[in-house]
């Protein structure tokens, strides 16, 4: 360790001991994976529908899902192409000290997890991010050497991008739009029930249909995605995950000053997409969501890593270290599970719950993963996910 951060970049090679693995990596993808999942199932679990297939929201339901917006949506996949940026900074590192070809490795993996993504898109969630993780990683590969000063600029022109395209268009809608009449939005939901809880094949199609309609949005918030690439280069470059303990008084102004700004932004998006402003609003908010849920996102990770480097914090590290070394396994198995339980493949239970008892079924499933990571761990070193991502890197079993 240095006694104080270094004035330039040092090789990537330098910044981590090759015998360490930097457990705050694993304590922040164990923490993504509750956010994520948050997000997600309501999604995956479809609109609360009664008997008759109309739409059912009471009033804890609405407070419920506010709450999420303001406090979890487009914060957390911040969090995780922050991460996948850092780890790729780590990956070269490995390969340098190894001697590997890292271009090839990089391929192969990219390839891997398009593939993986592909099939988790189109059979168990079409809100796969994994296919647009691989396919930035190319853009991510050619602007490895780009100096951490360069990357955080380009990141936060990336931002202002996807803002800007977000908030026009959300103006547009304001200024020329119609609200969509009741009875359309329900013909959709019901739609959406109907080809959920059928057999596979009407599942798939629903999929297929959801990723090609997702594709424009898809673009724009790459843009998003790729900055937070970036930064977490830049991050990976300096080794800050590496040397937290010499970023403390940062880390607290961060999470001091991020956590207005960011709850701030929470609060308007949750006015614009889940009301009491209409539909109409929806882009506008999510505009200023992009644009302040970096802050958020930030003070959450200052605040959970000055929180486990404290004494009476170490055990939430403890919990949250095993999950986030099995992220990928963990991603996909909560796509698994909310399939076999909300659609056709099982239980069929597509739009039959509100948004409190998706909530708690969350925290249910969370925890147990929480504990099933850490019983895995103790008797291999990869989760399924990892091990077939890790043997395609490098083209062996590990």
């Amino acid at each position: 360790m240095h006694s104080s951060p270094p004035a330039q970049s040092p090789p990537d090679s330098e910044l981590v001991p090759s015998r360490e693995r930097i457990e705050e990596i694993d304590v922040l993808r164990g923490f993504a994976l509750l956010g994520i999942l948050l997000v997600n199932v309501q999604v995956m679990a479809g609109p609360h529908m009664d008997a008759g297939g109309q739409p059912v929201m009471s009033r804890v339901d609405e407070a419920a899902g506010w709450l999420v917006t303001a406090l979890v949506s487009a914060k957390f996949y911040l969090l995780f192409s922050f991460l996948f940026g850092y780890s790729f900074t780590l990956q070269r590192a490995s390969a340098e000290r190894a001697g590997i070809p890292f271009a090839p490795c990089h391929l192969r993996r990219l390839v891997c997890l398009f593939l993986m993504g592909a099939a988790h898109g189109i059979v168990l969630f079409s809100g796969d991010v994994l296919m647009t993780y691989a396919v930035l990683s190319l853009i991510l590969f050619a602007l490895r050497d780009i100096s951490p000063r360069s990357a955080i600029r380009t990141a936060a022109w990336l931002v202002l991008g996807c803002a800007a395209c977000l908030l026009a268009w959300g103006l547009l809608t304001v200024a020329y739009g119609t609200r969509v009449p009741s009875q359309e939005v329900t013909a959709v939901f019901q739609e959406r029930m109907a080809a959920h809880r059928g057999d596979a094949g009407s599942i798939v199609q629903a999929h297929l249909r959801s990723l090609r309609d997702g594709l424009g949005w898809t673009l724009v918030y790459s843009a998003d995605m790729l900055a937070a690439f970036l930064v977490g280069l830049a991050a990976g470059r300096r080794g800050v995950l590496a040397r937290t303990s010499q970023y403390r008084a940062q880390m607290v102004r961060i999470a001091v000053g991020g956590l207005p700004i960011g709850l701030a932004g929470g609060v308007a998006m949750a006015i614009c997409r889940n009301g009491p402003l209409d539909a109409r609003w929806h882009n506008v908010g999510s505009a200023v969501g992009v644009l302040t849920a970096p802050a958020l996102t930030a003070a959450y990770v200052c605040g959970l890593l000055l929180l486990v480097h404290s004494g009476p914090g170490r055990w939430v590290g403890d919990a949250l270290a095993p999950a986030g070394r099995v992220a990928l396994t963990n991603y996909l198995a909560q796509s698994l599970a909310a399939a076999v339980v909300f659609t056709g493949y099982g239980l069929g239970w597509y739009g039959r719950f509100g948004t409190t008892v998706l909530l708690s079924g969350c925290l249910g499933l969370y925890a147990t993963q929480l504990v099933w990571s850490k019983c895995l761990l103790r008797r291999t070193r990869y989760g399924p996910a990892e091990w077939l991502l890790r043997s395609a890197t490098f083209a062996h079993r590990p």
